[in-house]
């Protein structure tokens, strides 16, 4: 690793004072070292979103719960997910990213395992919707944000993109072999082998990541050397003040506004209820999570493509043609679901897809615009609407179900708010505002 080295000299007086040569740029530099073990730790934590919509059926099975309850646990999992990242955000500052990411993942392991045992409802809520939720939290995107914001100045977009894919590269490493453990031994196999994928990566994350270029003597990647700053204290208080500057600004709500819809139409609706969904029309578990898995592959395209368009277009267009397409899509897949995987189907799963969270990349970019070095935790409180929006349609699609026998109506509406998040997008205004001024103790 490249060490910043001091040069000799000598004057008529004597040595003169040592002065630092700026660290080398080595020919492959860490940061993509780093971004590759945050890919493969964001992998780990993805088994944890693999397995709501698959627990739906047999817990409403063998503990004779409602949709709307199991919903609501999962939409308790979702918001905390949510309101969780900006306070995550902030303690990465304080401590690091080594160690709240470690604490979040063994959190993730004991809430899952602790599902095993469980046998009244409210044990489902505090047990995945508060232990996994919270661990979950801390796992969020601010995390890929803080990453990309830290190791990278070039390349951001195209990071971002790649980050943002590991959680749907999870989501196709485990969702067959979660459902086909569902399918065939029962939900608290597929439970456990959640909880050991989360404690299998922290010993990669505590080994292997590092908080900042200065650490190893080098410099952002594309970018100047900095030093390290110091550790920021009250994280919570800097979190809320955070929140408090950036609500005063219209950037703030449209991000916000839009990525509660995109959380509605994606977490919250597909992810939670695509597989029972599915499974009402004939359509085999197994099939229907290797529908979503399929998903899983073309996110990861779409959300690398995202990252690059980002790095070359508006991102505030880019936003409103996503949030547009995904809106049509939605309104037709109730007159797609049925007993089989046909040609129109798969056309579907390819083509919501490549959308998926290809919104990320440039939601992340207008943040970074607009709040400067408070992007991160801006970025966590936008995360958090998304959850909100997820949570809601999680519960409400479970409520819809039980009350009119079918997804239909939750469909719908979903692909409606995206095409008003779509006109939302564009009100953002291009022009280039001043940063948020740091909100440190």
């Amino acid at each position: 690793m490249a060490q910043t080295t001091e040069t000799p000299a000598r004057t008529p007086d004597g040595p003169a004072p040592r002065t630092p040569r700026a660290p080398r740029t080595p020919r492959f530099h860490r940061a993509w070292f780093v971004a590759a073990v945050t890919f493969v730790t964001i992998i780990g934590a993805a088994a944890f979103a693999s397995l709501p919509g698959l627990l739906i059926e047999p817990l409403h099975d063998e503990f004779d719960w409602s949709r709307g309850t199991i919903g609501f646990a999962v939409s308790v999992n979702l918001a905390l997910y949510g309101l969780t990242a900006p306070f995550a955000a902030a303690l990465m500052d304080r401590f690091g990213i080594r160690r709240v990411v470690a604490v979040a993942l063994t959190i993730i392991s004991v809430g899952s395992l602790l599902t095993v045992w469980m046998t009244a409802a409210w044990q489902l809520v505090l047990f995945w919707g508060v232990l996994v939720g919270l661990g979950s939290g801390s796992m969020a995107l601010a995390f890929a944000a803080t990453v990309t914001n830290r190791w990278f100045v070039a390349r951001r977009g195209l990071v971002t993109g790649i980050l943002t894919a590991a959680g749907a590269s999870g989501q196709l490493v485990f969702l067959p072999l979660l459902s086909w453990l569902v399918e065939h031994h029962g939900w608290r196999p597929a439970a456990v082998t959640v909880a050991l994928a989360a404690l299998a990566v922290v010993p990669f994350v505590w080994l292997l990541l590092r908080d900042h270029p200065a650490d190893v003597g080098l410099a952002p990647y594309g970018g100047e050397y900095a030093e390290k700053p110091a550790p920021v204290t009250g994280a919570a208080r800097r979190a809320v003040t955070v929140l408090f500057k950036a609500a005063r600004t219209g950037p703030f709500w449209l991000l916000a506004g839009t990525f509660a819809i995109c959380g509605a139409s994606t977490n919250g609706l597909v992810k939670t209820h695509f597989v029972p969904a599915a499974h009402d029309h004939g359509m085999p578990v197994t099939a229907a999570a290797g529908l979503l898995a399929v998903i899983g592959v073309f996110d990861v395209v779409g959300t690398i493509a995202s990252g690059w368009f980002t790095d070359r277009f508006e991102a505030r267009r880019l936003l409103a043609v996503y949030y547009a397409l995904r809106g049509v899509s939605l309104l037709f897949l109730p007159m797609l679901l049925a007993p089989t995987v046909h040609p129109p189907m798969l056309f579907f799963i390819v083509f919501y897809g490549l959308d998926w969270v290809a919104t990320v990349p440039p939601t992340i970019a207008l943040c970074r615009e607009h709040y400067g070095e408070d992007s991160a935790i801006v970025f966590g409180w936008v995360l958090a609407s998304h959850q909100v929006g997820a949570a809601v349609v999680a519960f409400a699609g479970g409520v819809a179900r039980d009350v009119f026998g079918s997804y239909d109506v939750v469909w719908y509406a979903s692909g409606a708010l995206c095409a008003a998040a779509a006109l939302m997008a564009l009100v953002i205004r291009r022009t280039r505002t001043e940063p948020l001024p740091s909100a440190g103790a």
